[in-house]
């Protein structure tokens, strides 16, 4: 798997792999996330734009799947309630993660990924999006709490870190 930076030209293939994580989320009682055409084109474009959009490569060259990538401050981040994160140390985020569905192990790919360039990570799903909290959890993420996202819904937090001592928590 080679995972890049995301080029403007990617964004119709990246637009369909969404489009296809939405579908599998539908089907996976998942169908609250990701509604009235979320993510739109125009943030995508933006976060490619920005650097923060990434594009998964089979060894066919083909894109099978995407994420965002952003260290430093989410405000998002800046309240979270029912629990407390793990740590206050510089963290990096994803979101979006996505797959066209036909390759395993992206989500596995994209998540080692973004831990090898930052070992503070946090990221959020929303509660019906069951088989993303699984995976969260099967990499070792631990649930923290909740937050609220700008448009005043609730998602599950969830952090990973290594300690000084290189241990994972």
């Amino acid at each position: 798997m080679n995972i890049r930076p995301a080029r403007l030209e990617d964004l119709g293939a990246l637009m369909e792999i969404f489009e296809q994580a939405r579908r599998f989320m539908q089907e996976h009682g998942n169908g609250n996330q990701w509604i009235n055409g979320y993510p739109s084109a125009e943030l995508i474009t933006n976060e490619i734009k920005s650097g923060h959009c990434y594009a998964c490569e089979n060894e066919l060259g083909e894109l099978v799947g995407t994420f965002c990538y952003i260290e430093g401050v989410d405000p998002t981040y800046l309240k979270i309630y029912e629990g407390k994160w793990l740590n206050d140390e510089p963290y990096a985020v994803i979101h979006r993660m996505a797959s066209n569905g036909k390759q395993k192990g992206i989500s596995s790919e994209c998540l080692e990924w973004a831990f090898a360039h930052c070992g503070n990570l946090r990221i959020d799903t929303h509660r019906d999006n069951i088989v993303m909290q699984n995976i969260l959890k099967k990499h070792g993420f631990k649930q923290c709490g909740i937050i609220y996202i700008a448009n005043g819904t609730e998602r599950i937090a969830f952090h990973k870190t290594v300690t000084p001592t290189n241990k994972e928590s």
